[in-house]
């Protein structure tokens, strides 16, 4: 049995597929058409939710750029204002598990 955390920041079908179809079906900051809906803008490690507001697509290449560069700063702007585009009020304090709420 999943944590609840754990279950909260999975991404599910569902979401990969209302990502992928926002995205285009490329990647969001290369245009890259091999790329998959499961990067976390706040990762998981640090409690970002798996819902549409929290993932984008990337490709490999700019998906390990993102997570482990020192380029992460540039690309975590990128990919905020692509989100804030995206969701009129978008708040990224609001895609963090919280666990007494």
């Amino acid at each position: 049995m999943k944590h609840r955390m754990t279950k909260a920041c999975d991404i599910s079908p569902q979401v990969k597929a209302e990502v992928w179809e926002r995205d285009g079906g490329c990647c969001i900051l290369c245009g890259s058409p091999n790329a998959a809906p499961n990067a976390h803008y706040i990762p998981r490690s640090h409690g970002g939710l798996g819902v549409a507001q929290n993932v984008v697509t990337l490709c490999e290449k700019c998906h390990t750029s993102y997570d482990n560069s020192g380029a992460r700063r540039a690309l975590q702007a990128e990919i905020r204002a692509y989100l804030m585009a995206r969701y009129p009020g978008w708040d990224e304090t609001k895609l963090i598990y919280r666990k007494w709420e």
